[in-house]
């Protein structure tokens, strides 16, 4: 095991996430919530403050919206037909949702609201444009298994879970 955050690491650690006026967004619980360091698996301003940090370091960490999840872009949002979305699909508000840009890169939508007969979705994250407030508490740390250093991202708090891309 080793003792202090640094890249192609995993890092277990607890979190909870508030906004600008103290009102709980995100919070992992009891279970900590793993990710490899350096590999964009969190905010950068997070993670660039995971950095040095040790078990047992419990801190704060405000990040702000452009090294969080942006700025909010206005005219991000749009209303398209219910048949452009697969007809299998159970849409619903606040879900995620990938689509296949022009150039053939993917992009991440976001639902923001359904009817019978259209959908509306939302290009920015639905935390673009805020302040991140974290509680943070780091509770372990670990080599990355070779498979982890490939995929980019930790299979799990002991690098174990059954996993498929």
């Amino acid at each position: 095991m080793t003792d202090v955050v640094a890249d192609n690491l995993v890092v277990l650690f607890t979190y909870t996430l508030t906004d600008s006026e103290g009102v709980e967004i995100d919070a992992s619980g009891d279970d900590p919530m793993p990710y490899l360091h350096g590999a964009d698996n969190i905010v950068p301003g997070l993670e660039r403050e995971m950095a040095g940090k040790k078990v047992g370091d419990a801190f704060e960490v405000v990040v702000s919206p452009e090294d969080g999840y942006g700025e909010y872009e206005e005219g991000a949002m749009q209303r398209v037909e219910r048949d452009a979305f697969p007809a299998d699909v159970d849409i619903e508000v606040g879900m995620p949702f990938m689509l296949e840009a022009p150039d053939g890169s993917l992009v991440t939508i976001w639902i923001t609201d359904v009817d019978d007969e259209t959908i509306a979705f939302d290009t920015n994250h639905p935390l673009a444009g805020e302040e991140l407030h974290f509680s943070i508490q780091i509770t372990g740390i670990r080599a990355a298994t070779e498979e982890e250093l490939d995929h980019g991202h930790p299979h799990g708090p002991d690098g174990t879970e059954a996993h498929h891309h």
